[in-house]
Parts: C-alpha cells; structure tokens; sequence
C-alpha cells in the first residue's frame, strides 16, 4: 500500500532543510526560496551521495591510526603505559571494571565500525541493480544510524573518567594521546556524512523501478 501511495515530489512540494515547511513554489525559472525562512529549497539534497562518499572514505582513513595509536598515556613509579584503545579495554577489563570496558567497547568499536559499514551498504544501495532492495528496511537502518549517532560522544566522556579515575591512584597521571584526534573526527565525519545522505534516493530509485513496470 506504501509503495503506490503518491510523494511530494509528484505534487510540486519541497520540504524546507532549513526549517520543515512544506511548500509550493512558483513555476518559474531561477532558484526557489523558502517562503517562511527564505531558505533555498532543493528537491534532494545537492550532491547527496557524492558528499557522503567524501565524508565516508575520509572516516574510514582516519579509523585506523584512531585504533592503531595510543589514546591514553599514563604514567606512575613503573614507568609509562601507552594504551590503544583494545588495550584499554582490556585494561578495564582486567581490573575489574566490566561494565565500563563494554562501554568503551560499544562506543569506541562496535558504534563507529556500524556506522561506517551501514552508510557504505546504503550508498552502494542506491546505485545499480540493489536500488530496489528492500527500500523499508534500508530506510530503518539509515534512522537506526541517525539515532545511535546521538551518543557517538559517549565514549569521550568515558574516556574522561577513565583518566580521572587514573590520577586518583597513588602518583599516577596520564594523558591523552594521539589517537583522540583522529578518534574525535571519525565520529565527527560519520556524524556529517549520515546528515549528507539523502533516505529519499532509496524510494526514488525504487519508484523509477516500478514505474518501467508499469
């Protein structure tokens, strides 16, 4: 029933990026405005998938030195411990602290690799013979991306109180190490190329489907 219900784009409307409202704007050449922020309204987001793809391989790059380098540097009277974070994990796990190493573990691992495969199996779903797969649920994991992006900081305040918890013992100090900022801007550039895409390319490539169909 979803699949033959009419869209927007079949009315005239443009939604506003800017502030939501739904409008139709005159048939006239130039560019068309939003009428109540003066917003520039596009049917699709300009250059949806190639920005994405930008925004994507930049993250995948900066993914391995943010896994491969210390994060954490910590020092006391046996001398001084550079911790990857796996190692930290371990760390964490080893002392103890179970519930804070799957923590670390959920956001510093498993959320930012997720986001990185999901967006990749996504942009490669609106081009070629898979732009008709599944539309639904491939428009349930780009939301499941956009809400697990909300905590994708989660793990900079863990790290926070992992090094705090490190100064309290006995002449114990640490720092932060190289791998935090390339850590910090792969969940900023997942975050940005999740907002580039555009969910709307994967009814539109199934809608052209059914139309040569039809």
């Amino acid at each position: 029933m979803s699949e033959s219900a009419p869209t927007a784009m079949e009315f005239g409307l443009i939604p506003c990026h800017a502030c939501g409202m739904v409008s139709r704007p005159a048939r006239v050449s130039g560019v068309a405005h939003c009428p109540r922020c003066d917003a520039r309204l596009h049917l699709r987001i300009p250059n949806s998938v190639t920005r994405c793809w930008a925004f994507l391989i930049a993250a995948y790059i900066l993914y391995l030195p943010a896994n491969l380098l210390p994060i954490l540097e910590t020092s006391s009277l046996s001398g001084t411990r550079k911790d990857t974070i796996m190692s930290g994990i371990m760390t964490l796990w080893d002392s103890g602290s179970w519930g804070i190493a799957i923590i670390v573990f959920i956001t510093s691992i498993t959320v930012p690799l997720f986001k990185l495969i999901a967006l990749t199996l996504l942009l490669i779903s609106v081009r070629g013979r898979s732009s008709v797969w599944r539309p639904e649920q491939r428009t349930r994991l780009y939301r499941l991306i956009r809400m697990v992006g909300r905590w994708s900081m989660l793990d900079i305040y863990v790290a926070a109180i992992y090094t705090k918890l490190v100064q309290f013992s006995f002449l114990a100090t640490s720092n932060v190490g190289p791998a935090a900022l390339p850590f910090a801007a792969v969940v900023v550039l997942t975050m940005i190329a999740a907002m580039m895409f555009d969910p709307r390319l994967i009814w539109d490539s199934s809608r052209q489907e059914r139309d040569k169909h039809e």
